[in-house]
């Protein structure tokens, strides 16, 4: 069974940057709840503040096995302001 790694480049390939795109299109928009998380790491994030699309998208890269549509699509049923 071969062993599953962080894919670092997924954003530089054409699915990642559909991701993304939809990642960016949910923080602009007013009826998801998006806000920003609090991280301990102030020196690669100053202010302590990680961005709602720079959290999920940390996230989508260490889970390699994950399916990024899929992902985007739950996380929007969970964001949606009802």
């Amino acid at each position: 069974m071969p062993t599953l790694h962080k894919r670092p480049n997924f954003f530089e390939t054409e699915e990642g940057a559909d991701i993304e795109a939809m990642l960016r299109a949910m923080e602009a928009d007013d009826s998801y709840n998006t806000q920003s998380s609090y991280i301990a790491d102030s020196v690669k994030y100053p202010g302590n503040v990680l961005s709602f699309m720079e959290k999920h998208k940390r996230y989508i890269i260490a889970n390699p096995n994950l399916d990024p549509k899929s992902y985007v699509a739950n996380l929007r049923m969970k964001t949606k302001l009802r």
